[in-house]
């Protein structure tokens, strides 16, 4: 029987499809949690981003979330309206708009410690063995986009190289 003749691997052993569901099933477990704190789990992802760095600009928002502009603008608006952010032209470069966080935006953060631990709890694994779980799906997302280009992140997080 040739390769083609076989079709798709079942669901339960594709690799991508583990992933895909592992990260609905966090996000499932980070819900209830998110839900308390007014954000939706995109919105977090922001918040996260400008947690490491404030003041930052929609495209290098976008890079390290390896979303595109258009789909972040959205969520920013939303973020901007909820107080938690706040949008500003750059000075030096008009087409650049700077995201920065509001007080409020920096007294979330430590309201969204829990979700590590909600994770922890709802898994059953040790945070060495989450740990190492994280490092090597990072190192295999990113050897995929050394391998077909389109996204880079730093080790720092930050977007640039």
């Amino acid at each position: 029987m040739s390769e083609e003749s076989r079709g798709p691997v079942p669901l339960d052993d594709q690799l991508c499809y583990a992933i895909y569901s592992a990260g609905i099933a966090i996000q499932r477990v980070y819900k209830p949690l998110l839900d308390g704190l007014g954000l939706t789990y995109p919105q977090y992802l922001v918040l996260n981003v400008l947690w490491n760095k404030d003041g930052q600009t929609v495209g290098s928002i976008a890079d390290r979330l390896a979303l595109e502009s258009s789909t972040l603008t959205p969520l920013l608006k939303r973020l901007e309206a909820g107080g938690l952010v706040r949008r500003t032209r750059n000075p030096e470069n008009e087409r650049q708009v700077i995201v920065e966080l509001t007080e409020q935006g920096r007294n979330v953060k430590p309201q969204a410690g829990c979700l590590g631990d909600s994770l922890l709890a709802a898994s059953g694994q040790s945070p060495r063995q989450l740990g190492d779980l994280n490092r090597d799906v990072r190192h295999l997302r990113d050897a995929i986009y050394s391998h077909v280009g389109g996204w880079s992140v730093s080790p720092a997080g930050d977007g640039s190289e």
